[in-house]
């Protein structure tokens, strides 16, 4: 099972925010950071999990890692977000390790139509409804 990441989607203020980010990215976008995560080889595969206003609300799937500039590394992920089941999740400086067993479903099926509204999914996860 590939291990995932936790990541804060630091100034967006709403889903379709995040969304804009990576809707001009092509195929991959960048993360960097300072340092290179030190089980970095157990997730190729996994996922960031976006965490926006202190929930878990979507993720991106983790390509791999890239050495950038000044020593620091590129975490390459695909740009398309798969929204999950909200979950509560407080904010962090970095990212941090989310082990499979404790990462959040994936919302809806298929077809777009199975997909709640993100703003709506972050309301319902707040009320515990969803």
């Amino acid at each position: 099972m590939p291990l995932n990441l936790t990541k804060v989607a630091y100034g967006a203020t709403s889903l379709d925010d995040l969304m804009g980010w990576f809707a001009t990215r092509g195929e991959e976008a960048k993360l960097t950071t300072r340092y290179l995560p030190k089980r970095h080889a157990e997730m190729v595969g996994g996922s960031v999990f976006w965490i926006l206003k202190h929930q878990l609300v979507a993720r991106s799937e983790i390509l791999r890692f890239e050495d950038a500039e000044n020593g620091k590394t590129h975490i390459v992920i695909d740009p398309r977000l798969h929204l999950v089941s909200p979950v509560p999740r407080r904010a962090h400086q970095g990212w941090r390790y989310l082990e499979e067993k404790d990462a959040p479903p994936d919302l809806g099926g298929e077809s777009e139509g199975d997909v709640l509204p993100g703003g709506l999914a972050m309301e319902l996860g707040k009320l515990g409804l969803i």
